[in-house]
């Protein structure tokens, strides 16, 4: 280019601002999307989890049900904390690492309690299901 054929100096920023805004327009977009479908999903599981803790109750079955009472628990807080975490980024615009540990910190108790229970049932059925179990757990 020429100087005499040279974009204003002013209309390198004006198009980077559009850009920008653009771009957090469909940022936004995306993390209403991605906010209404964890809310829709944390909505239906405690929905479903009050059913079949009911159910349970009702039905005398809540002993041996508690560890999938626990898990769901435990699944819809991680849900939550995902929630948090699209409003804190929708909101401010920021990537914040907390909710994200605390999100590990739920998974992993979440995978102690739910496996825990499960590794004496399969020790009791033979070593080869043990073994075809303990190589599903680690993928």
């Amino acid at each position: 280019m020429t100087a005499a054929t040279k974009a204003p100096a002013g209309f390198h920023t004006e198009l980077r601002d559009r850009v920008a805004h653009a771009f957090t327009f469909v940022e936004d977009v995306v993390y209403v999307g991605l906010g209404v479908m964890l809310a829709g999903a944390g909505i239906v599981l405690l929905v479903s989890l009050v059913v079949d803790f009911l159910r349970s109750l009702f039905g005398g079955s809540l002993p041996s049900g508690v560890i999938g009472v626990l898990d769901q628990v435990l699944l819809i807080l991680m849900i939550v904390e995902l929630l948090y975490t699209v409003q804190l980024s929708f909101r401010e615009h920021v990537l914040v690492p907390e909710p994200f540990v605390l999100i590990a910190l739920i998974a992993g108790v979440r995978r102690i309690l739910v496996v825990t229970p499960e590794l004496s049932k399969l020790v009791a059925q033979g070593e080869v299901q043990f073994r075809n179990a303990r190589s599903s757990w680690s993928s």
